[in-house]
C-alpha cells in the first residue's frame, strides 16, 4: 500500500512455469498488496508453481483466450478487489519487478494515471537482446503512431504497465481484441479520454524461456496497430465511430 492505496500487481501467464518463481521473487511486497496470476490454459505447470510459492489469487482460464483475454480477467479481479493501482507484470522475466515501486508511486502522488515501463527510452533493448527486426518495426511503428495520435511516447509495445483504477474505469477495455492488439487499443483509449501517459526507462531481457510472438504474428500485429492509429484519428475528426471507443 502506497499513500492508502492498494497496490495489486496482475500476472498475465501462459506457459510461465520455468520464469514464475524468479518473477515472483522480485516482486515488492512491501507495497504490494495483492498478486493475481491468470493463467491462459497453459500446457505447463504454471498453475502449479503458482499455487507453491503462495499466490493467493490464481485463475484458470478453461480455454486459451488470447493475451487481451487474459489482461480482462487480470483487471476485472483487481477492479474485484478495490485496487487503486494496478501493474501488468510478465511473468515471464523479460521485465525487471524492481520498477514497481518507482511506477506506483508516480500515481500514488497523482501525478500520472497510466505509467509504461519503456524500453526504448534507454539503450537497454538492444543489449537486453531485443531482435534486431523487432526494435526497427518497434520504432517505425511508434513513430507512425505519434503522428497519426499527435502523442509522443517512446513506444506503445511494451507489457510491463501501471495504471490507476480511475484510468481502468474510464475505458470500456471489454471491447477489446482478445489478442496482443489490445494493448495498443486501451492506449488509444486512454488517450481518447484525456489521460497522459508517463514513461520510464525499463530494461529488458530476450532469452528462450521469455515469451516472444513469431514473425508472422508480428505483421499481423503491425498492420493492427496502424490500424487502432487510423482508428483513433477518425474517431478524433469525428468521421467515423468505433466499437472499442464507445
Amino acid at each position: 500500500m502506497i499513500n492508502n492505496k492498494t497496490v495489486t500487481v496482475v500476472l498475465p501467464a501462459y506457459n510461465a512455469e520455468l520464469t514464475l518463481e524468479r518473477t515472483y521473487r522480485e516482486i515488492p511486497f512491501d507495497i504490494v498488496d495483492h498478486v493475481i496470476l491468470v493463467d491462459d490454459y497453459s500446457k505447463d505447470n504454471t498453475v502449479a508453481v503458482a499455487k507453491e510459492l503462495g499466490i493467493k489469487h490464481v485463475i484458470k482460464h478453461e480455454k486459451n483466450r488470447g493475451y487481451g483475454g487474459n489482461q480482462k480477467s487480470c483487471y476485472d479481479k483487481a477492479l474485484e478487489l478495490s485496487s487503486d493501482i494496478v501493474v501488468m507484470l510478465h511473468p515471464d522475466y523479460q521485465y525487471t519487478p524492481k520498477l514497481i515501486a518507482s511506477m506506483c508511486y508516480l500515481i500514488a502522488n497523482d501525478v500520472y494515471h497510466i505509467v509504461l515501463g519503456s524500453r526504448i527510452l534507454g539503450r537497454g533493448a538492444l543489449r537486453g537482446g531485443m531482435p534486431g527486426y523487432k526494435y526497427v518495426s518497434n520504432r517505425l511503428l511508434t513513430l507512425t503512431q505519434n503522428i497519426l495520435m499527435r502523442q509522443k511516447l517512446s513506444e506503445y509495445h511494451t507489457g510491463y504497465r501501471a495504471f490507476s483504477k480511475e484510468a481502468l474505469q474510464a475505458v470500456n477495455y471489454h471491447n477489446n481484441s482478445e489478442d496482443f492488439i489490445f494493448d495498443n487499443q486501451i492506449l488509444a483509449q486512454l488517450f481518447l479520454k484525456g489521460f497522459e501517459i508517463a514513461e520510464i526507462t525499463c530494461p529488458t531481457k530476450y532469452f528462450s524461456e521469455a515469451s516472444s510472438i513469431n514473425i508472422k504474428r508480428s505483421i499481423k500485429y503491425g498492420f493492427g496497430v496502424l490500424g487502432v492509429a487510423c482508428a483513433y484519428r477518425l474517431q478524433r475528426w469525428r468521421l467515423a465511430k468505433f466499437k472499442i471507443f464507445a
